[in-house]
C-alpha cells in the first residue's frame, strides 16, 4: 500500500493543528456555529442525534496493521470502545466529545491518517474494489490510479467548495465490486486492443433522493490524461452546478438536466483545451506510484499442495465459512479471506477495540500486515496462504469473528439509523437484528444463496438500498416510523436499481414482507438461480401480490 512521503505527512499534521485552532476558537465563542460548520465537517466531523460523530478516511479501503491499531486505541481512549466501517469503506468514531476531536486527528496523524475531506462538499475519499490487486477475475490493478486521485484532490483549491458533495470510485475487474455507476464519477481501468491502459468513465451517478445510475461520457480515456479530464468534469460541475437548492446540487442532477450526451460535449470543450497541462500524468510518475502497489513476496505453492480441503471435510463449521468467506485470489496457493462483521444481535459493521487489535495481529501473522475495509462493512484479509486457512479460522471463530455468511441475507448492509443519525426518519439496526433473527440458521440461508439485503434510515441512502436485491428504506409518516421495500436493485456488473413493492409497512411487518418475498424467490426460482436473477426473469408482480395479500 502506499507509504506517506514527508510531504503527505505534513499536510496531515498541520491540518490537525489548523483544526485544533479552529475548534478552540469555536468553544471561546470567536468563530459562529456556521463558520464552524464548514471547518468540521472538511475535516470529517458531523454532530448527530447523541454525540458527534467523526469519519476517518480509510483511501481506498487499506489499512495498515498499525494503523487499525491506532484505531482501537483511539476508540478506546476517546469513544466507547468501538468503530465503525461504512459503506464507503470508511471508519467512524460514534462518540467522541466535540472538544477531543482535535487530540483525536492528532493521534492519526501519527499513523498517517486523517479525516480531510470525508465530509463537506468537495472531493470524498476516493473508494475501490477491496480485492483490488488480488481479484483472480482483475483486469488491471486500480489502486495506484486512486492514490493518484487521492493526492491531487485533497485541498484542491479550486474544487473545495463545490455545489454538493462529491464521490469517485474505481475498479480494474469486469465484476464491479466498487459500484462505480453509483458515484459522482465512476471510472473502469481497462486496456484497448492495442494493449494501451485507460479508464473508461461514468459521471452522474449517485443514490440518495433521485438514484440514477451514471452514463458513460467518454468510451477509452488515455491513461496520461486521468487527472486533466477529472480537472473538466470537475469545472463543468463547478460552473453549472446547482446552489440554490441542495436537493439538486449534485452532479447527477445536472447531467439529467443538460442530457448525458451534453455533458460530455462540455466535459470534452474544457478537456482540449487543458489537456496537455500540469495535471497530465507522466511516464515516471505512472512508475513512482504503481512502484507502491508491487505484489508481496508470494511464495510459490501448487495448488495440489494445499491441505484445507481435508479440514474441510472433517469440520462442517471450517467447511461452511470457506465456501461462503474465502474467495478465489490470482497467486496459486492464496486465498482472500473476508472476516464478516454481521454477527446477529451486533450491528453491521461495528468491531471492538479488542477485535480490532485481534485482526491487526491477524494480519501481521498471514497477511502481509495489511487488511481491507469494504463497501459491505466488512474487513478483507487479502492475502492468505490456503495451508493457513483453518489456523487463521480458528482464531477468528474462538473470538466470534468466523460468521460465516458472506452474500447471505443475514450479511446485512445496514446504516447506523435513528439510533445515532439526526437524518434519519426511522431506526435501522433493529430492523436489521429481527431479519437476521429469521434466518440465523445457517442451513436456511444457505438455501436463499446470495441475497442482498439492504437498509436505510433515510433517503439519504448510506445503506445503499436503492442497489440491494431486497431494498429497506425507512420513512417518516406523520411522526410514526415506517418503511418502504424495494426489490430488484444489484451493484455489480449488472448494475440496477430496485422497484418499490408500493405503500410502506410498519416495523412488526418488515421481516413478514421480507420472507413472503424470500418465499415467492423459493417458489419459481429455477435451477441455481439468485434471487435477483429470479426477480428479473419473473418481474415485481408476484412478490407484490404476496406482500399485500390479506391473511385467511
Amino acid at each position: 500500500m502506499y507509504a506517506y512521503t514527508k510531504q503527505d505527512q505534513r499536510i496531515v499534521e498541520e491540518r490537525a493543528a489548523q483544526y485544533k485552532d479552529q475548534t478552540h476558537r469555536y468553544l471561546n465563542g470567536d468563530l459562529s456555529d456556521d463558520e464552524f460548520l464548514v471547518l468540521r465537517l472538511q475535516n470529517g466531523l458531523y454532530l448527530q442525534r447523541h454525540a458527534p460523530m467523526l469519519r476517518i478516511a480509510v483511501p481506498p479501503g487499506m489499512l495498515s496493521t498499525k494503523q487499525l491499531r491506532k484505531i482501537a486505541e483511539i476508540s478506546r481512549d476517546y469513544d466507547k470502545g468501538y468503530a465503525h466501517i461504512s459503506t464507503r469503506q470508511n471508519i467512524q468514531l460514534n462518540w467522541p466529545a466535540l472538544e477531543e476531536v482535535p487530540d483525536i486527528l492528532q493521534e492519526l496523524a501519527t499513523v498517517g491518517m486523517h479525516g480531510i475531506q470525508t465530509s463537506g462538499s468537495c472531493i470524498r475519499s476516493t473508494t475501490s474494489d477491496e480485492y483490488a490487486g488480488v481479484a483472480k477475475d482483475e483486469d488491471i490493478d486500480p489502486r495506484p490510479y486512486c492514490e493518484i486521485i487521492r493526492q491531487w484532490s485533497t485541498l484542491h483549491p479550486e474544487f473545495s467548495m463545490l455545489p454538493r458533495k462529491f464521490k469517485i470510485s474505481v475498479t480494474g475487474s469486469p465484476k464491479d465490486r466498487a459500484a462505480t455507476q453509483t458515484n459522482d464519477i465512476g471510472i473502469q481501468v481497462l486496456s484497448n486492443a492495442e494493449g494501451e491502459i485507460g479508464f473508461q468513465v461514468r459521471a452522474g451517478g449517485g443514490l440518495g433522493r433521485t438514484p440514477i445510475l451514471g452514463p458513460v461520457i467518454k468510451d477509452f480515456l488515455p491513461e496520461k490524461h486521468l487527472l486533466t479530464y477529472l480537472d473538466a468534469i470537475l469545472r463543468v460541475y463547478n460552473r453549472y452546478g446547482r446552489r440554490d437548492n441542495k436537493y439538486k446540487a449534485r452532479i447527477k442532477i445536472l447531467v439529467k438536466a443538460m442530457t448525458p450526451a451534453t455533458f460530455a460535449e462540455k466535459v470534452e470543450a474544457e478537456w482540449l483545451r487543458n489537456k496537455d497541462s500540469a495535471t497530465t500524468l507522466t511516464n515516471e510518475e505512472l512508475a513512482r506510484i504503481k512502484a507502491f502497489y508491487t505484489p508481496p513476496h508470494y511464495e510459490k505453492l501448487e495448488a495440489s499442495q494445499v491441505s484445507f480441503l481435508e479440514q474441510c471435510e472433517t469440520n462442517a463449521e471450517f467447511h461452511q465459512w470457506v465456501l461462503t468467506n474465502v474467495s478465489p485470489h490470482k497467486a496459486p496457493g492464496y486465498s482472500i479471506a473476508n472476516i464478516n462483521l454481521k454477527a446477529c444481535a451486533t450491528a453491521p459493521g461495528d468491531i471492538s477495540a479488542e477485535n480490532m487489535e485481534l485482526v491487526a495481529d491477524l494480519a501481521d501473522c498471514y497477511s502481509f500486515g495489511e487488511l481491507r475495509t469494504t463497501h459491505r462493512q466488512n474487513l478483507v484479509l487479502a492475502d492468505v496462504k490456503q495451508t493457513q486457512l483453518f489456523e487463521l479460522w480458528v482464531e477468528l471463530y474462538k473470538a466470534s469473528l468466523a460468521t460465516a455468511n458472506l452474500g447471505l441475507i443475514t450479511d446485512i448492509t445496514c446504516c447506523p439509523g435513528g439510533d445515532f443519525c439526526s437524518l434519519a426518519n426511522a431506526k435501522s439496526l433493529p430492523i436489521a437484528e429481527e431479519i437476521q433473527r429469521a434466518y440465523k440458521r445457517i442451513d436456511t440461508a444457505n438455501d436463499i444463496g446470495e441475497l442482498e439485503l439492504n437498509i436505510s434510515g433515510c433517503m439519504n441512502a448510506c445503506g445503499h438500498h436503492h442497489v440491494g436485491h431486497i431494498g429497506i428504506l425507512g420513512v417518516d409518516k406523520k411522526g410514526s416510523e415506517f418503511y418502504q421495500v424495494s426489490l430488484g436493485g444489484c451493484s455489480t456488473d449488472t448494475t440496477s436499481l430496485g422497484k418499490i413493492l408500493g405503500p410502506s409497512f410498519t416495523a412488526d411487518e418488515v421481516t413478514g414482507v421480507v420472507e413472503k418475498c424470500v418465499n415467492v424467490y423459493l417458489e419459481n426460482r429455477q435451477d441455481k438461480e439468485r434471487f435477483i436473477d429470479t426477480y428479473r426473469r419473473i418481474g415485481i408482480n408476484p412478490f407484490k401480490e404476496r406482500a399485500y395479500e390479506k391473511a385467511n
